[in-house]
């Protein structure tokens, strides 16, 4: 049979494993208790139980849970350290206590941290699902200094925890003799739940115990079982309670002063400054019938914003993922969330103005946004027709409960720039088939007219099935996409898997895009000795063919590893992957006929948090990869890869915590071993945490192309970075910043008889830096 229409029996793979380890989720939780939580009439204290127990004042009046069990490492077993909570409300708020004991109470791991920064600390969780449909909950958590860190759980999703959501609560937290004790209090007008009488609620208490790879559960949430809030308590007790009047407004001023280079025109770049521009803005939240948050924005800044992580972008064919920072935008984005990532918010680079409506009432769950978005015509230079001109986006999405945890969806996005328009609409599904299987789906069809006035439209499908368990873990991916399908609002360039709860390297993947038929399966099993220092051990597998629509196979990717979890979160990767991808002339510009290259690389992934202060990753692989940057006139042609990537997070002081990392990518001929280029990316950040309130931030980066012009294209670069940031902030929006950003490049503006033009040089010449204060306020109703 001809290569290009072999289909490897791989459907199979999943279902002949998921039948054959069945049995490994045999032992499974009883049904969920219920916890009766009792109003006070005045609120408990930190130190009503800094001796490791109620106080006086304080016995038989609150909840008592006691009996946390282990999820992991040892999912089922008492957890190694006894742990308690007390719980309690009044009319404003919700409070909860928890006591946690421990036998090396030296070991415990807390340090002064910036908000909603505790990882590698020892933690505490509180998971409210408020709505108790088993989809989303608030989770508050806080180490044992008391720092906070909030998010959102949306119960089976691709990013399950979203930790950009940000709220009003307090919490307290303090060392003891015998481990550390815990306070928070969680107004009710920071929630969103029905309006009823009586409230029913899921909870699910959670403590994590780095030192030992343990987090302990009340109740006990298996991962034999997908999910955690279908295995969360009932909440009972709760009565007439309401958010009340919630209004929030914040505005803020702004300042600042820049010079920046202008390069819209290549003819005749060009700098502009201003030494004092002040600038001012507004955003506003409104709750609506206790269930629906309004959320609006006009000029909005994100100056305190800190840079992206670095990644190696050269010598790639698609556009790389850069997660969302600005808060904006980060708030409820699981009501956009679909199996095709439709709505992704950096679309939208220069926001004046936004709106966005989210909330849930009955089975019904609901997200819109407005915005626009002036960079498209800040692109361009003056003079052309669109200069000026800004882009409109709009999006709705609707979702209503089905069964059990399952749902449908339709979702509509729309972005509108001069005469052009990008429209979609999608019809999609969530369905939970067992305690372990689960499956989703979407279909899309998309309608698009350029600014050139070409157009073009097509469909898009995809379907996932799913197999979450303890030992056993299964994903295919099965994606369809047209010619003509086009999304401006989303992100389809998906090259990366999700991994199970496991955790490891990234696994990579070829980057999905238009005219493809792919099939994607992910498969994983785990031997789990649970021993003194090997917890668990065992292979995964990811295979990825990719066809276009004419049968021709485009990608036979394979990913090979061998997984070792150690104690002191620690974890040993070793892994093989190899690709046979097929080049066309409209793949990459300057290729003459179609070509096949196989390509691979091996390496070996290393983590460990075992060191409490010192937290490190690396990887390192050496392989073969296609070039396809070599000089103008020459084809692509396979090149020798090293790549290395390593990362340390070290914690000297309580107070202090700095991130470094280095990654290095390095192309050399195969013949006659000459470099072709040299990407190296260096980047370190300085967290100082004086305080919970006052902290300096300082981010130093350096990117440097080291192109050998004989045999790439692409030019040598130079880039520094330097980014400082002086913050107070008493909430996540009363602050006050202070920073300054400047950024310098091997380049030189350079006279000519027209205009100018840059010349790359040696020397490194500023050409952006800015000065700016920010001030922020939360005015509440």
């Amino acid at each position: 049979m001809p290569a290009t229409h072999r289909h490897p029996a791989l459907l199979t793979l999943g279902w002949i494993l998921g039948t054959a380890y069945a049995w490994a989720a045999s032992d499974v939780p009883a049904s969920p208790p219920e916890l009766v939580v009792p109003r006070v009439d005045r609120a408990p204290m930190l130190e009503d139980f800094l001796e490791m127990k109620p106080s006086r004042a304080w016995e038989d009046r609150l909840a008592n849970v006691e009996g946390f069990t282990q999820r992991l490492p040892s999912d089922g077993a008492p957890s190694s350290q006894r742990t308690e909570a007390y719980l309690g409300y009044d009319d404003v708020n919700l409070y909860c206590v928890f006591v946690a004991f421990d036998s090396e109470p030296q070991k415990v791991r807390a340090h002064m941290l910036p908000r909603d920064n505790v990882t590698g600390d020892d933690k505490v969780d509180l998971f409210l699902d408020t709505f108790h449909d088993h989809r989303r909950a608030f989770v508050f958590t806080t180490n044992p200094l008391g720092i906070q860190m909030d998010g959102l759980w949306n119960e089976g999703r691709v990013q399950q925890y979203d930790r950009s959501f940000d709220t009003v609560w307090q919490s307290r937290g303090k060392l003891t003799p015998q481990g550390f004790v815990v306070w928070m209090a969680i107004p009710f007008k920071s929630l969103r739940f029905p309006s009823t009488h009586e409230q029913s609620w899921g909870i699910v208490l959670i403590r994590w115990i780095p030192r030992v790879n343990e987090s302990a559960t009340w109740p006990w949430v298996s991962t034999r079982i997908e999910g955690r809030l279908n295995q969360g308590a009932t909440l009972k007790g709760l009565e007439n309670i309401s958010p009340g009047r919630n209004m929030q407004l914040i505005p803020y001023g702004f300042v600042r002063s820049f010079r920046a280079l202008d390069t819209r025109d290549p003819l005749q770049p060009h700098f502009v400054s201003d030494r004092a521009e002040p600038d001012a803005g507004l955003d506003g939240k409104f709750v609506l019938k206790d269930s629906f948050a309004l959320d609006v924005t006009l000029n909005p800044d994100f100056s305190q914003v800190e840079s992206d992580e670095p990644q190696v972008t050269i010598n790639r064919r698609f556009e790389a993922y850069f997660p969302e920072k600005r808060p904006f935008f980060l708030e409820n984005p699981g009501f956009f969330e679909t199996p095709i990532n439709l709505f992704f918010t950096r679309r939208i680079a220069d926001p004046q103005f936004g709106i966005r409506l989210t909330g849930k009432k009955g089975p019904y769950a609901i997200g819109a946004l407005l915005a626009d978005d002036e960079s498209p015509g800040k692109s361009v230079p003056v003079g052309d027709p669109l200069h000026g001109q800004r882009a409109g986006f709009g999006i709705v999405r609707i979702s209503r409960d089905l069964f059990g945890q399952s749902s449908v969806g339709l979702m509509f996005t729309d972005r509108e720039f001069g005469d052009g328009f990008n429209r979609v609409g999608s019809l999609d599904g969530r369905f939970k088939l067992t305690r372990n299987w689960l499956a989703s789906g979407q279909a899309v069809a998309s309608s698009t007219r350029l600014t050139d006035g070409s157009e073009m439209a097509g469909p898009a499908y995809k379907f996932r099935l799913r197999r979450d368990g303890r030992q056993f873990y299964y994903d295919l991916d099965f994606n369809d996409r047209s010619p003509g399908f086009l999304t401006q609002t989303g992100f389809i360039t998906e090259d990366s898997v999700e991994r199970p709860l496991q955790g490891g390297r990234e696994i990579e993947r070829p980057s999905l895009r238009t005219d493809i038929r792919s099939v994607g399966q992910f498969a994983s099993y785990r031997f789990r000795p649970e021993g003194k220092y090997l917890i668990s051990w065992g292979p995964n597998v990811f295979l990825n063919p990719i066809w276009d629509h004419q049968g021709t196979r485009l990608d036979m990717y394979h990913d090979y590893s061998m997984t070792w979890e150690l104690t002191g979160a620690t974890l040993l990767e070793l892994f093989y992957v190899a690709d046979r991808e097929l080049l066309r002339p409209k793949d990459v510009a300057g290729l003459a006929e179609n070509r096949t290259f196989s390509h691979h690389r091996q390496g070996v992934y290393f983590e460990t948090s075992y060191h409490p202060r010192i937290t490190f990753r690396g990887e390192y692989s050496r392989g073969t990869l296609i070039n396809v940057v070599p000089p103008t006139g020459q084809q692509p042609a396979l090149a020798n890869l090293t790549r290395s990537e390593a990362s340390i997070t070290v914690r000297p002081l309580t107070l202090l915590s700095v991130d470094s990392a280095y990654l290095l990518e390095r192309l050399t001929d195969r013949g006659q071993g000459g470099s072709i280029f040299n990407n190296h990316i260096i980047r370190s950040k300085w967290g100082w945490q004086f305080t919970r309130e006052l902290s300096l931030r300082v981010i130093l980066q350096y990117n440097a192309i080291l192109a050998n012009p004989a045999r790439t294209r692409l030019e040598t670069t130079k880039n520094f970075n330097a980014d400082f940031l002086f913050t107070y902030l008493v909430n996540p929006w009363t602050a006050l910043y202070v920073g300054y950003n400047g950024n310098a490049q091997n380049i030189d503006l350079v006279p000519t008889a027209t205009g100018s033009e840059l010349l790359r040089t040696n020397y490194f010449t500023h050409d952006a830096r800015q000065f700016f204060v920010k001030f922020s306020y939360l005015l509440r109703f």
